[in-house]
């Protein structure tokens, strides 16, 4: 009982934020329900700083959110990702799809490089723009455990592009002559998002928005090998450190194996969607509720440590990903 007591004050906080912004979210598409979470928690942190509560009576709780509910909605996400029916716009689009994820990844590698931010905020802002936004940033997050306001001036800075993208993307597909799948390949393959990537589609035309939903669906199963990636690359700067090196287990994350593993059984076509529905609906919510117990975290001072760099590089990773999307789709005669 006391444990419960010690935790239920902070996780109340983040499920009272997560529970307001999910319908705010679908209100507000542009913006987003992770990003009103994130901004609700900063807003609440703000208040509870001043009264000196954050840390007495609600940090247990906050903690756990942040720690404990990544992996359970990361695992839901799953369960919206059906392999049998994103397979065949997978192989079409392989060549756009794939190539902006590498050439996202050597952008961010150079650009960031060349700006000199810190590993941890690179890797966030990167993989939040090139795979999906606020997720792929949850699900790095499970594994680096970076510090809590690089996660935050993260989401903050793919927040700045997806409300950009939206206002921009659409006049320009019209400008450019876009069908309504080639706008939608290339709005589920440049804007990380994907309540950004639907908005955008939406605004576009029906067509482009239901193309632009699943290739962002298959955009978004490179989490698997991103988190594998970053688990054995932390091992290797752990093991240079002279810490422990850790078990071979620990090179697989539990979170990835069953995220790997409802995405399989999506693909079989057996759960109903009865249990598909409200499964995407909670990991929605889950990951509203860990960015929310982020948000408190955030504070401007802090933010503005972090120095302007990591927007920088944001909006660089924005700009190379919509052209070289562009420029595959050209060549793959998508447009």
């Amino acid at each position: 009982m006391n444990r419960v007591r010690t935790f239920a004050p902070g996780l109340a906080l983040a499920a009272l934020v997560a529970t307001a912004a999910v319908p705010a979210g679908k209100a507000l598409p542009m913006i987003g329900a992770p990003v009103l979470a994130l901004g609700a928690g900063a807003a609440a942190g703000m208040v509870l700083r001043r009264q000196k509560a954050t840390d007495e009576l609600f940090g247990p709780g906050l903690e756990v959110a942040r720690q404990r509910l990544l992996g359970l909605a990361i695992v839901l996400l799953g369960l919206g990702l059906p392999l049998g029916s994103v397979l065949s716009v997978g192989r079409e689009t392989a060549v756009v799809l794939i190539g902006t994820l590498v050439v996202g990844a050597v952008a961010a590698f150079c650009v960031g490089r060349m700006l000199a931010v810190d590993r941890e905020s690179a890797t966030l802002v990167a993989v939040g723009t090139t795979i999906c936004g606020a997720s792929a940033i949850a699900a790095a997050t499970a594994v680096l455990r970076p510090d809590k306001q690089r996660v935050a001036y993260a989401l903050g800075t793919i927040f700045v592009f997806n409300v950009t993208a939206v206002l921009v993307y659409p006049p320009l597909g019209r400008a450019l002559g876009l069908s309504q799948e080639a706008f939608g390949l290339w709005a589920g393959t440049a804007i990380n998002d994907t309540s950004s990537v639907l908005a955008a589609g939406v605004v576009f035309g029906a067509g482009a928005a239901h193309f632009a939903v699943i290739v962002k669906l298959v955009r978004s199963l490179a989490i698997i090998p991103l988190c594998l990636g970053l688990h054995v690359g932390r091992r290797h700067l752990v093991e240079e450190t002279g810490a422990p090196a850790g078990s071979l287990r620990q090179a697989f994350p539990l979170f990835v194996v069953l995220f790997l593993a409802a995405s399989v059984v999506a693909g079989l076509g057996i759960l109903p969607t009865a249990l598909t529905t409200p499964s995407a609906a909670t990991s929605s919510w889950l990951i509203a509720a860990v960015l929310a117990a982020i948000g408190t975290s955030l504070s401007i001072e802090r933010l503005r440590s972090a120095g302007i760099r990591p927007l920088v590089l944001g909006g660089a990773l924005g700009l190379i990903l919509g052209g070289a999307s562009l420029g595959l789709m050209y060549l793959t005669g998508w447009c």
